[in-house]
């Protein structure tokens, strides 16, 4: 079960770090408020955050 739990860490920090890497890499034209608002809810929200951001936040 532990390892489970390793797993699942895993892909919820590999979705936070693609969403920072999109948003400074290939969404340059975001407003800053809206790129820290982004990063935050990845954060808070892990994989929910990533997926509502690549549906409503990349262009």
């Amino acid at each position: 079960m532990s390892m489970l739990y390793n797993l699942w860490g895993l892909i919820v920090l590999a979705s936070f770090i693609w969403v920072v890497y999109d948003i400074f890499t290939n969404n340059k034209g975001l407003e800053p408020i809206k790129k820290a608002l982004w990063i935050i809810l990845a954060f808070v929200f892990g994989i929910l955050g990533a997926a509502a951001y690549y549906f409503l936040g990349r262009k």
